[in-house]
């Protein structure tokens, strides 16, 4: 495989397994991959609708061994009944730590590998979705699910609220700047060269996915907070952790990049913040990443010498 050992801590030894379709509370939110733990051979879990644990209980039983050790990740130990049990008080706003990691479209595919990457990493989650509800009975209480208007400067103001980093994986999430203040990293997965190297029909069906990604980039470009603009080539639904990769200049709009991948590489990216701005394309190659943690640190080296 070409994650190592020294990347995530947890990640060496889990794989991706694909049988999360089969629950019923993902008609709307359908992640496509999780960590299962792996010893001497891989095991594929498909859990029953028939389960009084929510979705995300379920698998997060499996990881950790079992409910007694979700406090020791994170969890809380009641689970909220009316859905609603992540509404922040108002009041806390000015004394809140920022701890937590913003995922902008919990309902695209990548979106999701990224917030299951982000929960076996630990780390406190929102994410924002169309089905409030339909995220709870999927993502539990591991995930602060919110529903609302991304260009509502009140709605963003308030689920940017104790968030230090926010990942987009994907175009026309990013709105109102001023409500940034006080975020340490963005991070913009960008398929900016593939729409910019198209052309005929295919440029005219990209004409709007160009135009929000170009609006995405020049918007964290000029927002004044460090960000990380990772620029993919054609992203596909192959497995990740199978290939290399390839970061040379150019290299997006000639090949494509696992799914999986973009999502783990995204993860990666979150603690390596520069101090202005880090701009590089990523595909599938043959080049092998042992160390992301000094590999991130030698592309910031290098940013910082332009």
């Amino acid at each position: 495989m070409a994650y190592s050992t020294s990347s995530l801590s947890l990640l060496h030894s889990y794989q991706i397994i694909h049988s999360l379709h089969c629950h019923r509370t993902l008609k709307k939110i359908k992640p496509s991959f999780i960590f299962s733990r792996v010893e001497k051979h891989s095991s594929l879990i498909c859990f029953s609708s028939k389960k009084k644990l929510s979705f995300m209980d379920q698998i997060l039983d499996y990881i950790e061994g079992g409910p007694k050790l979700r406090k020791w990740y994170g969890a809380p130990d009641i689970l909220a009944k009316d859905g609603n049990p992540l509404e922040e008080d108002e009041s806390r706003e000015g004394d809140e730590v920022r701890d937590a990691v913003l995922v902008t479209d919990g309902d695209n595919e990548i979106g999701q590998m990224i917030i299951l990457s982000l929960i076996v990493k630990r780390v406190r989650v929102k994410a924002l979705v169309k089905d409030k509800r339909a995220a709870m009975e999927a993502f539990g209480t591991y995930v602060e699910s919110i529903a609302g208007d991304a260009k509502n400067n009140t709605f963003l103001k308030k689920a940017l609220r104790g968030v230090r980093a926010v990942i987009c994986p994907n175009e026309g999430f990013l709105s109102n700047v001023d409500s940034w203040k006080g975020l340490q990293h963005v991070i913009l997965l960008s398929q900016l060269s593939v729409y910019r190297d198209t052309s005929g029909i295919q440029a005219m069906m990209n004409s709007n996915a160009r135009k929000l990604s170009e609006q995405d980039e020049s918007m964290v470009k000029a927002s004044g907070i460090p960000y990380t603009i990772i620029r993919t080539g054609v992203l596909k639904n192959n497995r990740g952790g199978k290939q290399g990769f390839s970061f040379e200049e150019g290299s997006a709009t000639q090949g494509s990049l696992s799914k999986e991948d973009a999502a783990f590489i995204c993860v990666e990216a979150l603690d390596a913040v520069p101090q202005k701005g880090l701009v590089f394309e990523v595909v599938n190659g043959d080049d092998k990443v042992s160390d992301w943690k000094s590999f991130f640190q030698t592309l910031l080296d290098n940013s910082s010498q332009q």
